[in-house]
């Protein structure tokens, strides 16, 4: 073979190296790990790699992106290991092995990372688990990367192990109730099991992770995505302020009301940014309608009222629809929700605006067309306990139960409390810091 020839091969190998160097870099995932715990983690990865991690220390891996690959991460902890690798960790431990193997299941309790690549349509899906319980805090997200620009981001961060209730408790963390109960309603055995008493504790301190079997919270990126499992992640220094995008989409003007806050008008397609202070307890926004206000700003609305005044000092009156709120209560969260307890005068949305909650909470059903007679008022349509002021309808004993009427409502807008008992279905959770927005008429 000539010089030429000799070289011309040469040169034809080296593409295909170098084809296979970019082919394999923009099939793979890059994993990195980092352990923000102020003590020792050892950080499990199947597949991938484990390893020992001091606080501050990372861990690296690659991933073939576009082989379906499904895997899960994890930290260990208190653990103790022979030069062999053999040993023991108080939670998390995987066959006492050092390095976990792919036939290796987590000890519970443990917090998971788990995910898909490549998994539906070059879609990588990836989510926190609490179905093995809670040891380590956690947060998972995308960033970005030679293939994508995702950047999603999941977090599970509450005090769980400090508030764990006392048949969980384990010494390595939270169980979940499977792993002690061991019994259908817990462990989905039948695969038709739903939410308990135990996994809603799990969801109101992790509301973006699973905590239950059948549960499917998940996150998509496109496949060639690089992601990040930090243990023990940073929290962010809480805003002393929450701002509440305010927003009129109506045809027509709505004075905006808000306790804290005040009101003003806004005519179609103004805003009104309000600022409210961390901390709040029992905050409602809601819209007023055909209002006619002096040059004192006193005057009357038909639907909403509060006292006679632009700017409200005080609840408003039905039939008005309220978006609803606590800013930075209970584990740092915020409870938002929507209710025409009180009855229905404008469509409405309610949602989150920042951070990384991704609440939505509308009612645009034509609630007001539908009404019924008895309920029917100029400009809206009454709940009934102000039509009828009975127990049944108003709960003044603490105790009552859905009726025609809050079935009426609970139709049209699934998410939004309809009688004063209505939780399980109604109230939402956000990280305290989360900005939020509400829409008349979206």
């Amino acid at each position: 073979m000539s010089f030429f020839k000799i070289l011309s091969f040469s040169y034809f190998i080296l593409d295909i190296f170098y084809f296979s160097l970019s082919f394999t870099s923009i099939n793979a995932a890059k994993f990195v790990l980092v352990n923000n715990c102020s003590y020792t983690v050892w950080a499990a990865a199947v597949p991938g790699v484990s390893k020992k991690l001091e606080p501050k220390e990372t861990l690296s891996f690659t991933q073939d992106s576009s082989s379906k690959v499904k895997g899960r991460i994890w930290a260990r902890t208190n653990c103790a290991f022979n030069g062999t690798g053999n040993g023991k960790c108080e939670s998390g431990d995987c066959n006492g092995l050092l390095d976990c193997v792919s036939t290796s299941e987590p000890e519970a309790p443990v917090t998971l990372a788990e995910y898909r690549l490549g998994a539906d349509e070059k879609k990588d899906i990836f989510y926190i688990s609490l179905v093995n319980g809670f040891n380590v805090p956690m947060e998972f997200s995308a960033t970005g990367g030679t293939s994508s620009d995702c950047t999603k981001r999941l977090k599970c961060t509450g005090d769980i192990n400090g508030r764990c209730p006392t048949e969980l408790r384990d010494p390595g963390g939270c169980n979940h109730p499977c792993t002690v109960f061991e019994t259908d309603q817990f462990c989905c055995l039948g695969k038709t099991c739903g939410a308990t008493e135990y996994s809603k504790f799990f969801k109101n301190l992790c509301y973006n992770a699973n905590t239950y079997a059948t549960e499917n919270v998940t996150s998509e990126c496109p496949t060639g995505t690089d992601y990040k499992v930090v243990f023990c992640p940073q929290e962010p220094l809480i805003s002393t302020e929450t701002t509440f995008r305010i927003i009129n989409k109506c045809p027509h003007p709505v004075w905006a009301a808000s306790i804290p806050g005040g009101g003003r008008q806004l005519d179609e397609s103004e805003t009104w940014n309000l600022n409210v202070k961390s901390g709040t307890i029992a905050g409602r926004i809601w819209g007023r309608t055909n209002c006619l206000f002096d040059g004192d700003g006193r005057g009357k609305c038909e639907t909403g009222d509060c006292g006679g005044l632009l700017e409200c000092e005080g609840y408003g009156s039905p039939p008005n629809t309220l978006a609803e709120f606590s800013i930075n209560q209970y584990n740092s969260l915020d409870f938002i929700d929507m209710s025409i307890i009180g009855g229905f005068n404008v469509p409405m949305e309610f949602s989150s605006d920042s951070g990384d909650c991704s609440r939505v909470i509308q009612c645009t059903a034509d609630i007001i067309g539908q009404c019924p007679n008895e309920l029917q008022v100029p400009g809206g349509c009454n709940g009934p306990c102000p039509v009828f002021k009975t127990q049944e309808h108003c709960c003044t004993s603490g105790k009552c139960g859905p009726t025609n009427y809050s079935q009426f409502f609970k139709e049209r807008c699934p998410d939004v409390y309809s009688y004063p008992m209505d939780d399980a279905t109604s109230i939402f959770t956000c990280p305290a810091g989360t900005n939020y927005k509400v829409v008349f008429c979206p």
